[in-house]
């Protein structure tokens, strides 16, 4: 008998705008174990675009015109697997989607009907954008719930694509479900479920296209959406809590609709008096009206004052007009001042006993810029620092710390006038480099993903950068920081100008080398860690295509398979100012440490026994100490697609890879995150990218750039087999 499919990816409608042969291309281009795909193909340009993937593909020949619910149900109707995945011809699946979502549902039980997915953005000018739903996909964790106990779900975008469901359930449900109108079956499917599951992890694309030349709604269209969220306020009845979240939407979507929709002047009347009218009739008891002008609009539309709501709306517009102006004037007026203020400085002499230093976006001393400060009190002391921090950051400075607010008076004083600029990202647009200065650029991390110049074919990396004015900042740099050859041709690749390559090792890595048994025991204390605990430092990045920071893993459950004598250490990316959210209440365990904001984050590498992390640079660096490291890669092939990488992970990693939570909690319950496999991995790793870390990395830093050392005057680069990284925790217990 033929195995049963875990998954039915059910591909309907017509090839707009030519996007379905990228998607089924996509499809054959990577393993479809426990998965089927159906493309119920609409007229004769979709099918014979489907026919060229048979038989990998069930292809269900459609009529031209035939609606997209006419499609979805021809697909179902083929379909075999336990779980349907409606995807229209024209979005998307980033890869590895299809396998992600088959292997999630199959540890589902039965009585969960729907399987919420996060989804990323695309639009004709960009693609691979966060969508919103990631957080509140977390927040709702991932143990199955009964949406009555979890409302707020609700509030997902309305879209099949982003959820998947159970066979049997849309069997059952199908008339109902099979619609036109998108929101109401995404959201219907939702209200009739047992039980609801989610997957925090982006297995789908909303592609919105740039629309040609459309004909106009019908006003019957336009009425429609009101009588569908009635519909789905029918369904809610008796359920308080999901009914309230549905009239808020309904609420929202009538006003959105209204103000943004261009419809006719008689069209828009009717339709502001039907939403009106049905908000009025199914306001829930003890609903209360938002503050603000949020709460004015709504009084409006229940009031059904249409004359007063377009007033409303042309107050608010000359308002927002006139503030923008105002707002414009002031950011103009303080511009002039600082520039006349910088020209000023930039007048007097560059002094050759200042230094300034900035790091992570002016965060505070830490990273690389700090080793080169520490370093270079000892052997330069005449040179004076003073740190860029923000107002916030100031407060957490070492005592005596001399630094400057950007944006200050003294603030572009120094950087006029400092003959040294260090960072380790870059300085602001308006600095100029002067002759006599020098830029020393240290860089905060080894490259996997794509930077620089490389980021440019991806759109999520790629949002809001200034690649021209990018290069700008790099062309003034005289000296980049490189850890290991490979950053070397890559820091050349990605930002191309002049500088000098600095092959001496990463400042901030010393340590790794510097530091005693002392030391490893003191940090520990400080986190409070008992001696003969292990210690997993589970450090993620960030994704370009998340809004928010998703953790990955149910920590909680980790941590109970751990068992007690192990200690987590979670440090959530710096993108990410309420990284706290997502771990409320597991601190209060005992065994999950929220590091995220512990500094400096080599010390957390110092105390941990082994690290757990996904693409993070943090990887390169704790491989310094030649510790276990494990590699959580349950979306690699999504992150590789999204963001580009340099080289394949999963082929050179520093130990072993799990691309589960299952797989992790294998590795870390038995003897595969530190046996003879991982150790033979992590030593190839440590050979490509440890290559120029031994401990001397910032002398040889100073040397070189303030004092002048001709680069063969410097310590030579220790080999690695003579290099003794600090003591490991169980040795110093």
């Amino acid at each position: 008998m033929p195995e049963i499919p875990e998954l039915s990816v059910i591909v309907h409608g017509p090839n707009v705008q030519d996007h379905l042969p990228a998607l089924l291309d996509s499809l054959d281009s990577h393993p479809l174990t426990g998965v089927e795909v159906i493309v119920a193909a609409v007229g004769d340009w979709a099918r014979e675009t489907a026919e060229r993937h048979t038989p990998a593909f069930t292809v269900v020949p459609l009529p031209e015109g035939a609606g997209d619910a006419a499609a979805r149900a021809a697909g179902a109707a083929r379909a075999t697997g336990r779980w349907l995945h409606f995807v229209h011809a024209k979005d998307g699946l980033p890869a590895g989607a299809p396998r992600t979502v088959a292997e999630h549902a199959a540890a589902l039980p039965g009585t969960v009907d729907v399987l919420l997915l996060d989804h990323v953005r695309s639009t004709w000018w960009a693609s691979g954008l966060p969508s919103p739903d990631g957080p509140r996909l977390a927040r709702a964790g991932s143990a199955p719930v009964a949406l009555d106990a979890c409302a707020p779900l609700l509030r997902a975008t309305p879209l099949l694509g982003n959820r998947a469901v159970r066979a049997g359930f849309w069997r059952v449900h199908e008339r109902l479900l099979t619609t036109d109108a998108e929101p109401f079956a995404a959201n219907a499917a939702l209200l009739l479920a047992d039980h609801v599951a989610c997957l925090p992890h982006p297995a789908f694309e909303d592609r919105r296209l740039r629309p040609g030349s459309l004909p106009p709604v019908p006003p019957e269209e336009w009425y429609a959406r009101v009588d569908r969220h009635l519909g789905l306020l029918d369904l809610a009845a008796g359920r308080p809590a999901v009914y309230a979240v549905l009239y808020d939407l309904m609420v929202r979507d009538c006003l959105r609709t209204f103000a943004r929709e261009r419809m006719p002047r008689d069209v828009a009347r009717e339709f502001f008096r039907r939403a009106s009218l049905a908000v009025r009739q199914h306001r829930p008891e003890g609903y209360r009206l938002p503050a603000g002008l949020d709460g004015v609009r709504r009084t409006l539309l229940e009031d059904d004052a249409h004359r007063r709501y377009r007033a409303l709306q042309g107050a608010n517009r000359a308002r927002r007009t006139l503030r923008s102006a105002v707002r414009d004037g002031r950011r103009r007026a303080r511009t002039r001042v600082r520039s006349l203020q910088y020209r000023a400085a930039l007048v007097a002499p560059v002094d050759p006993h200042l230094a300034v230093f900035s790091a992570y976006w002016n965060r505070g001393v830490a990273c690389n810029p700090a080793a080169v400060a520490a370093k270079l009190a000892e052997l330069a002391p005449s040179v004076h620092p003073v740190w860029v921090v923000t107002a916030a950051g100031a407060a957490l400075l070492p005592p005596g710390t001399d630094h400057v607010v950007p944006g200050t008076r003294r603030y572009w004083e120094v950087l006029a006038r400092a003959k040294y600029l260090v960072n380790n990202v870059n300085f602001p647009d308006a600095v100029v480099k002067r002759p006599g200065t020098v830029h020393l650029q240290t860089h905060h991390g080894t490259p996997l993903k794509h930077m620089g110049l490389d980021q440019m074919p991806y759109p999520a990396a790629a949002r809001g950068l200034d690649f021209p004015a990018l290069l700008a900042r790099v062309d003034k740099w005289d000296y980049s920081v490189s850890a290991n050859s490979h950053s070397t041709r890559m820091w050349q690749r990605a930002y191309p100008s002049r500088h000098v390559s600095l092959d001496h090792g990463y400042p901030r890595n010393d340590v790794y080398y510097t530091a005693g048994a002392d030391e490893v025991r003191a940090v520990r204390e400080r986190l409070g860690i008992a001696p003969g605990r292990r210690a997993v430092l589970y450090a993620p990045t960030h994704r370009d295509y998340e809004a928010g920071w998703t953790p990955r893993l149910d920590l909680a459950s980790l941590a109970d398979q751990l068992g007690e004598e192990t200690i987590l250490l979670v440090r959530a990316h710096y993108f990410y100012e309420d990284f706290a959210s997502p771990l409320t209440g597991l601190r209060r365990t005992g065994r999950i440490i929220d590091v995220s904001s512990y500094e400096p984050v080599e010390d957390l590498c110092l105390a941990a026994d082994a690290l757990v992390t996904d693409y993070s640079s943090i990887m390169f660096d704790y491989a310094n100490l030649d510790r276990p490291i494990v590699i959580h890669a349950d979306d690699w092939e999504t992150y590789r697609t999204t963001r580009g990488v340099y080289f394949d992970l999963m082929a050179e990693a520093p130990g072993p890879v799990a691309r589960s939570q299952a797989e992790l909690t294998e590795i870390l319950t038995t003897d595969a995150w530190r046996d003879g496999r991982a150790a033979k991995a992590r030593a190839a790793f440590r050979r490509q990218f440890c290559e120029y870390d031994d401990g001397r990395a910032a002398e040889r830093v100073v040397r070189r750039v303030f004092l002048g050392q001709d680069e063969r005057s410097l310590p030579p680069v220790l080999p690695l087999e003579q290099r003794t990284p600090a003591p490991r925790p169980e040795e110093v217990a």
